[in-house]
């Protein structure tokens, strides 16, 4: 028995099965939730002959809030020899999503089915991405045709082999009380923003896996739940955790869906997010701190945090950046816990006589 499989509905494209199951052994070799993302689009994209395909990552409340596209494109080499090139960037201003491609989606929003819309040169097809029983995501692509019974048989495998994957990996990354990201994947975001930062001018074609420069700055913070040790101390390591999961859920639910959080261990946090400049970057804290200072907790009634926070900045290693953060938590907890400082403001004010850092040890 032949080891190729003739798709329905054209008679011209055939998938060989043991490179699609090779295909799919890589895929679950990979130990990086966003590099498993850029793989499915590389597996998919080739399997159905379409040189663009997408995946849109929905937050919790099913919002997009993050779109990943894969190109391939013929080059033809000096001496005449053509050869493919794939290109891997992510849209970072959702406003740019086309309408027609968000009314798809949330077709299949509410369907929890893949949907097809009609366009000028063919159709969009969508289908979604189940994380749990929830829809956390969609996979696109346009073409001259329908999809045929045996090709959606193989994305609906393909896309439940990458969810289960995925899913494995993510916990895999997540913290065990709070459920925020931790320390390992703190280490990977470090790794893939840092490459992004030190190349704002450069994107090579040619090389899979590299997206576009993101626009804006990037702000690291340091957060610490203040007198926390006393509430161990007072009430018990029980009641600790509880504080340390709804501190963690108050965070959570106040940062916005692009920023990023991590449990970095006892009572500290760490967070990213992008802002225009140092003003916008200290209103998210700002309101951040807020948010947490009027809560009422069980038994403790209230708690506050303290925030330091530095800019990324591409040419500092991110241990630095780190270290910087760490400095300004410090004084901030000198001067009286609930406040939030800026390194360099502390800088300017000569509390901070140099910039050099303290050495600290991240992993």
């Amino acid at each position: 028995m032949s080891s190729e499989r003739i798709l329905a509905g054209d008679p011209n494209q055939k998938i060989k099965v043991p490179g699609l199951l090779g295909k799919l052994g890589q895929m679950t070799s990979i130990r990086d939730t966003e590099v498993l993302e850029q793989s499915l689009l590389r597996t998919l994209g080739p399997l159905l002959g379409v040189l663009d395909t997408a995946l849109y990552r929905t937050d919790d409340q099913q919002n997009i809030i993050r779109v990943i596209h894969y190109h391939r494109s013929k080059m033809v080499e000096v001496d005449g020899v053509e050869r493919m090139v794939e290109r891997i960037e992510e849209v970072l201003n959702l406003a740019d999503v086309p309408k027609d491609i968000i009314a798809l989606t949330d077709n299949v929003r509410l369907l929890r089915k893949p949907c097809t819309r009609r366009q000028e040169a063919g159709v969009a097809v969508a289908y979604p991405i189940f994380g749990g029983n929830e829809v956390c995501g969609y996979f696109v692509f346009e073409r001259d045709r329908e999809v045929s019974p045996q090709e959606d048989t193989i994305i609906r495998g393909v896309l439940e082999v990458f969810s289960n994957y995925y899913a494995l990996l993510d916990v895999s990354q997540r913290d065990r009380l709070t459920g925020l990201l931790n320390r390992q994947a703190l280490e990977s975001s470090f790794d893939r923003l840092w490459s992004l930062l030190s190349r704002p001018d450069s994107f090579d074609e040619h090389e899979a896996g590299r997206r576009d420069m993101p626009s804006g700055c990037y702000w690291l913070a340091v957060i610490d739940i203040d007198h926390f040790k006393s509430v161990n101390d007072t009430f018990g390591h029980m009641v600790g955790d509880e504080i340390l999961l709804l501190v963690a859920r108050l965070m959570s639910n106040t940062f916005r869906s692009t920023d990023l959080l991590y449990r970095y261990g006892g009572e500290e946090f760490v967070a990213i997010v992008s802002a225009e400049n140092a003003a916008i970057a200290h209103n998210i804290f700002e309101r951040v701190r807020l948010a947490v200072e009027a809560y009422s907790f069980p038994r403790v009634d209230k708690i506050t945090i303290s925030i330091g926070y530095a800019q990324i900045e591409p040419e500092i290693l991110p241990v630095e950046v780190l270290s910087r953060a760490d400095r300004s938590l410090y004084q901030a907890k000198q001067d009286g816990r609930n406040r939030i400082y800026d390194y360099q403001e502390l800088v300017a004010a000569g509390v901070f006589k140099t910039q050099d850092y303290s050495d600290i040890e991240l992993f």
